[in-house]
């Protein structure tokens, strides 16, 4: 089955299912795991060049409504009769139904199943730890700066913030994805602010900047220096390699509770090191 992967989280289900032999191309933005670095590139992956996936002739497509303006590439693939997937996880058991889809659709039933379960498994773990923890952590997640845009109540972030002690203040609102400003985040006054700009690779960003906006020096985190900047590709992502980042973020907020964070991927049980 020649398959060609048009969003990162997809290149990773990919992955977590051992068919990266299919894969024969992928869009710009895929950089994990290593091995894709040398194939062939289609475009970002809001700008997908479908001549060039039309030419290729592949079995499946894999792709994404994720991103606010991927309906385009679904049109063209439609249009193109060019068989395809797609993909629209908002949740952690999003993620689960997925990976099942696609070791169905590559007869990875079996290999599938056992992931999903590792992945089930080690959620429960965290989720076990969670209730140790009499009062969760307030967290902001911030996805971008200006305009701000975080995650909401119906976001896998909300999932993860609880599974590793802490609460989005953003929970309240029912979506998936919110345009806010900066005064409503310094009303709901967080003890923790998380910065994973989407795009953005960590030492592009720079933690005091917060420091600068109207009444940030008033909120809790920021008093407290309690401002982290995080991989995108952790975070950002609706992946497996999410539960990587969960790891990295309960260790952060209490390391008292959770276990040291050592790069170590609970589904693949190898060393990946934060820049892979």
């Amino acid at each position: 089955m020649r398959i060609i992967s048009i969003c990162p989280s997809n290149t990773e289900l990919l992955a977590y299912l051992g068919g990266l032999e299919n894969l024969i191309a992928v869009d710009d933005y895929s950089d994990w795991p290593r091995a894709v670095h040398s194939l062939p590139k289609v475009g970002p992956d809001l700008k997908i060049d479908m001549d060039a996936v039309e030419a290729m002739n592949p079995d499946l497509v894999l792709a994404s409504l994720s991103v606010p303006g991927m309906e385009r590439n679904i049109a063209e693939l439609q249009k193109r009769r060019i068989p395809y997937i797609v993909f629209q996880p908002n949740s952690l058991n999003d993620i689960a139904s997925d990976l099942l889809l696609l070791g169905e659709a590559m007869h990875k039933k079996e290999q599938a199943q056992k992931i999903v379960t590792r992945y089930q498994a080690f959620i429960h773990h965290y989720k076990q730890l969670a209730k140790k923890i009499e009062t969760p952590t307030s967290l902001y997640w911030e996805w971008w700066p200006k305009p701000v845009f975080t995650p909401g109540g119906a976001n896998w972030l909300t999932e993860i913030s609880v599974l590793a002690g802490g609460t989005n203040v953003f929970a309240d609102i029912e979506a998936a994805n919110i345009q806010t400003d900066w005064n409503e985040v310094k009303k709901r006054n967080p003890e923790h602010i998380c910065l994973v700009w989407v795009g953005v690779r960590t030492e592009k960003i720079d933690p005091t900047i917060v420091n600068k906006r109207p009444g940030w020096s008033e909120i809790q985190a920021v008093k407290a220096g309690r401002i982290s900047v995080l991989e995108e590709s952790l975070f950002c992502r609706p992946s497996p390699r999410l539960l990587l980042g969960l790891k990295k973020l309960a260790a952060l907020l209490h390391p008292d509770i959770f276990p040291e964070y050592d790069h170590i991927d609970p589904l693949l049980h190898e060393k990946r090191q934060s820049h892979c």
